[in-house]
């Protein structure tokens, strides 16, 4: 992958954790770029951006405290996606993902073309969010 494409993942993915741009302001920078999605994986604190003719880079995620719970509560997780997406004073990227890690999710598939993002537990358990319209 070229170097301006790294540039722009690593931008979004440092944007993430220091709440500098919105999930939705990410997602447009990565369209934009050309990627069509990208895995979080927390149990190995990677992420993988990738682009449709195959391309993929992957960049280290910032440590998020505790382990993936073995139980996943597609609920609790649901819940967790409304606070992030309510995007209050007291919502971090690093706080959600410690939740997330709580609730048993081991990571995450968002797809631009599919509008959606699939949110898995260790024993492939999973909750699916749309994209807002």
């Amino acid at each position: 992958m070229d170097a301006d494409k790294i540039a722009i993942a690593t931008t979004c993915l440092r944007s993430a954790n220091d709440g500098s741009m919105s999930f939705p302001a990410i997602v447009g920078t990565l369209i934009e770029a050309g990627f069509e999605g990208y895995a979080v994986d927390y149990r190995a604190d990677l992420q993988t951006f990738y682009r449709p003719d195959g391309d993929s880079v992957t960049l280290d995620l910032p440590h998020h405290e505790g382990p993936v719970d073995a139980s996943f509560d597609a609920g609790q997780m649901a819940a967790l996606v409304r606070w992030a997406q309510a995007n209050g004073p007291d919502y971090s990227y690093a706080a959600f993902s410690e939740k997330a890690k709580a609730a048993g999710c081991a990571g995450y598939l968002v797809s631009f073309p599919g509008r959606r993002v699939v949110y898995y537990g260790r024993t492939a358990e999973m909750h699916v969010e749309h994209f807002p319209g």
